[in-house]
């Protein structure tokens, strides 16, 4: 055994590459090494000349194996430094230009919103994306048979054969929201919601996937003409400029009385200009909260009252920063991205101003 470890130690000692470590290794542990061959002897030995072969075989081959690995270790060191001494970097040259990243103008837009309605009192709610259809439709007003209900508008979640659990749907609207806000919290409350919402649509001017703020204020005396004011107020913070607005009556399951908002403006030129001219456009919609939504959010209808409304954060992004298209919000093209996007420090406040 001493023989055996003399040979190989000073073999792997002076081994010029891992392929010569390799052969050593083969040599004398491998399957027909030597080391091998002599730990098969042990069965043709008495028990006690195998008590004592046995152990020194086991060490003589943990230090060769131990061996082969500290060769190796050093190979690979010195093959590190070899190429580090060829290789060279000089850190006195110029580094690249630093590239700074851009605001998404939907991220931007929802920061103006927040920014305005904290300034009159509202604080912001949030909830799950995927609702069970009875807080996205049910406490909603919405009925069974209401087409918004129908999968060709509405993406349901997959269910297993005899699941019987409610069914779940990407969220159509933030309004649930409104109802977990007013379960959590109760009445009076004055909440916005913004978030991403879900439909199955794709044009010019709607994606399936894209983003609502809705707002609600409960309390004991509000009406029609609060929400009017409200809404004056944050057209003419948002766009920088005073906007009238007219309110026509509609009819939403979850409002009564119902009314949908139209905003003044010019059409010139293929361009839309928000508080001049004689045109309107429809932004959103809007109205008294419904006692059954109420009820559905735990709050009694005969105590309380008040008015929501809701519109979409890519529409107004796309009035007041001229954009022409919904679809290019969501293509990730950097171009684009570029040349609508927002400076990192550039944090709407009304203080500083929320236009551009």
């Amino acid at each position: 055994m001493d023989e055996l470890r003399g040979k190989y130690i000073e073999a792997i000692a002076g081994a010029a590459d891992e392929a010569a470590l390799e052969e050593l290794r083969l040599a004398a542990v491998g399957k027909k090494g030597e080391v091998s061959l002599k730990m098969r002897e042990l069965g043709k030995m008495s028990p006690e000349e195998r008590q004592v072969a046995g152990p020194a075989l086991n060490a003589l081959k943990d230090e060769i194996n131990a061996a082969l690995a500290a060769r190796k270790a050093a190979l690979g060191d010195a093959a590190l430094d070899e190429r580090l001494k060829s290789e060279w970097l000089d850190v006195t040259l110029p580094s690249r230009p630093r590239r700074q990243g851009t605001i998404h103008p939907v991220s931007q837009v929802t920061e103006e919103v927040t920014a305005i309605f904290a300034d009159m009192g509202f604080r912001v709610a949030e909830g799950p994306q995927i609702e069970t259809d009875w807080y996205n439709f049910d406490a909603l007003n919405i009925p069974g048979h209401h087409p918004a209900r129908a999968e060709m508008d509405t993406f349901y979640m997959a269910r297993q054969e005899g699941d019987n659990r409610p069914p779940h749907v990407l969220r159509t609207h933030t309004s649930p929201v409104q109802i977990r806000s007013m379960e959590a919290g109760g009445a009076p409350t004055r909440i916005i919601c913004p978030g991403r919402v879900y439909r199955a649509d794709y044009d010019q001017t709607h994606t399936p996937m894209f983003h609502q703020v809705e707002g609600l204020a409960i309390d004991r005396d509000i009406s029609m003409a609060n929400l009017k004011w409200v809404l004056e107020e944050f057209f003419t913070a948002f766009f920088g400029t005073s906007v009238k607005t007219r309110f026509r009556a509609s009819h939403f399951p979850f409002t009564e009385p119902s009314a949908e908002v139209d905003i003044q403006c010019s059409f010139e030129g293929g361009t839309v200009k928000v508080g001049e001219g004689d045109d309107w456009l429809e932004v959103l919609g809007s109205g008294m909260v419904h006692p059954d939504v109420l009820r559905a959010g735990k709050i009694d209808p005969d105590e309380w009252q008040g008015f929501a409304f809701g519109m979409g954060i890519d529409r107004i992004a796309m009035l007041k920063y001229g954009i022409p298209d919904l679809r290019a919000f969501f293509e990730s093209d950097l171009r684009w991205l570029r040349h609508y996007g927002f400076a990192a420090l550039d944090v709407p406040t009304l203080h500083a101003g929320v236009s551009r």
